[in-house]
């Protein structure tokens, strides 16, 4: 199996010298974890299940260009639109992260994380973030894993990136 493009890319890019490894395998986050904790979060997202971050200790800023930040607000954990919306996420996780999402999860107004700053959400409310930090998409009610992925394919940036994996005539 190899690696997804983006992790194969940023790998390439930033150690030259480290041989490419399949899919999975334990040295793939590790190496993405040297050139920094965005890239591991977005090399450990392609391989496994769909397991949330806590926003306290991400800055969305650390995900330019490698991942689709998709943020979910709540004033607490226990709100019943927050449970569903991740409900919602984790059936649809492979779709989603074949399109590179990490979804950051801010369950503490208190908190005042990276994210809440950036995206002064109210109350419940999902944020998607493109690839080049731009918001794509608000929404104060959950969205289906299938909504979200038709929001990311009229993207500019996927569109180029579904253009990048099937080219012309192929």
């Amino acid at each position: 199996m190899r690696l997804r493009w983006p992790a194969a890319l940023v790998l390439a890019l930033l150690l030259p010298a480290a041989a490419p490894r399949a899919a999975g395998e334990a040295g793939d986050v590790a190496a993405m974890a040297a050139v920094g904790p965005a890239a591991a979060t977005v090399a450990a997202a392609g391989q496994g299940d769909f397991a949330p971050l806590e926003a306290a200790g991400v800055t969305l800023a650390g995900f330019l260009w490698q991942a689709r930040p998709v943020v979910v607000f709540a004033d607490s954990p226990a709100d019943p639109l927050f449970v569903r919306q991740l409900s919602l996420l984790a059936e649809g996780w492979a779709d989603l992260a074949a399109r590179d999402v990490v979804v950051i999860v801010d369950t503490d107004p208190a908190a005042a994380s990276d994210a809440r700053r950036r995206l002064r959400p109210r109350g419940f409310s999902l944020v998607f973030v493109d690839k080049d930090g731009a918001v794509k998409q608000r929404k104060p009610q959950p969205w289906t894993a299938r909504e979200l992925v038709h929001a990311i394919d009229r993207t500019p940036l996927r569109r180029q990136e579904m253009e990048e994996e099937r080219p012309a005539g192929r």
